[in-house]
């Protein structure tokens, strides 16, 4: 599975892969696994994304195509 809406969340914002590391304290290489879906992304990690980029963990996933936020 390929985490094609963690590349675009990041680029929308005009990120690297390795600001967005940093943020999650990890290396550019091990993010960047995360986006090819090399590695699939650990609950903790998909909490992180989720809160830095203001969307829902489905939204991240694939399972909704709607951005917000349920709290």
């Amino acid at each position: 599975m390929k985490y094609q809406r963690i590349r675009d969340l990041r680029e929308d914002r005009d990120w690297n892969q390795s600001t967005i590391a940093k943020m999650l304290n990890m290396s550019q290489t091990g993010y960047s696994k995360y986006e090819t879906g090399e590695n699939d992304i650990p609950t903790r990690i998909l909490i992180q994304l989720a809160e830095i980029y203001g969307t829902s963990i489905d939204y991240i996933l694939g399972q909704t195509n709607n951005p917000t936020r349920n709290m």
